[in-house]
């Protein structure tokens, strides 16, 4: 790699702590920078490491807040999407898969936008909603880490504080992307001992992130996070789409 891909995967490195210490929505600018140098299935190989990592910090750092409810409802949903993504996106074309990400996005942030013009307070009761978010979720972060979008509908949905929707999306992403290693290593065969190595490289960027990430987020009040929340997320998706 010449020396602005390695800015750029820097610059990545340090976007996926940012949104690991609670910045969602901002991940997809990492997305995209990772899939614009390996690209889109390779990518995910040299991401989901850093991601694991992250998800850790952030469990250790919010482990106070945390919604177990929320999280046993999920998270079934989420491996069955996952097992679903890994069939369908192991062969899939690199074309097809980019447009597929892209279209994901969008549908996330229409949902997003959807839900806070509405400004509905009450908890969506119903198993559907749970159901197609968890799937969906699944098996976008399968083909691209793009779960974090579906996540932060359901979470929006549940109306939780913003500790509190960071301290479960953690724990969410830390089992989801556990179990999606085994599924990389043997079956897409995209993490390998040149993708560690990478990440060993990239590692201090992404921690510098997470701590620059807490002292960020410690300065936005919980009445703003929700709206912090859908730009970010609303941003990375215009920039993914015209990457």
């Amino acid at each position: 790699m010449n020396l602005i891909q390695w800015v750029f995967i820097l610059l990545a490195s340090f976007v996926i702590g940012l949104s690991k210490a609670g910045l969602k929505g901002i991940e997809m600018m990492n997305v995209t920078i990772m899939a614009i140098v390996f690209g889109s299935k390779a990518s995910t190989g040299i991401v989901l490491p850093l991601l694991f990592v992250a998800d850790v910090f952030a469990v250790i750092y919010y482990k106070r807040h945390v919604q177990w409810p929320q999280f046993w409802k999920i998270i079934p949903w989420m491996m069955a999407g996952v097992l679903i993504g890994v069939y369908v996106g192991k062969d899939l074309n690199e074309g097809l898969f980019r447009k597929l990400m892209a279209l994901i996005i969008v549908f996330a942030v229409i949902i997003m936008v959807a839900l806070e013009v509405r400004k509905k307070t009450a908890i969506p009761a119903n198993k559907l909603f749970v159901i197609s978010t968890g799937l969906i979720a699944g098996f976008a972060t399968m083909l691209g880490n793009l779960a974090g979008c579906f996540a932060n509908i359901y979470f929006l949905a549940m109306r939780m504080t913003k500790n509190d929707f960071i301290g479960t999306a953690a724990w969410v992403f830390l089992v989801i992307n556990f179990f999606k290693l085994p599924l990389q290593i043997i079956y897409w065969k995209n993490i390998n001992l040149a993708s560690l190595q990478t990440d060993l490289f990239l590692l201090p960027a992404m921690v510098a992130g997470f701590w620059a990430g807490l002292k960020i987020v410690t300065l936005i009040k919980d009445d703003s996070y929700r709206k912090v929340v859908i730009v970010l997320t609303f941003l990375g998706a215009i920039i993914i789409f015209f990457k």
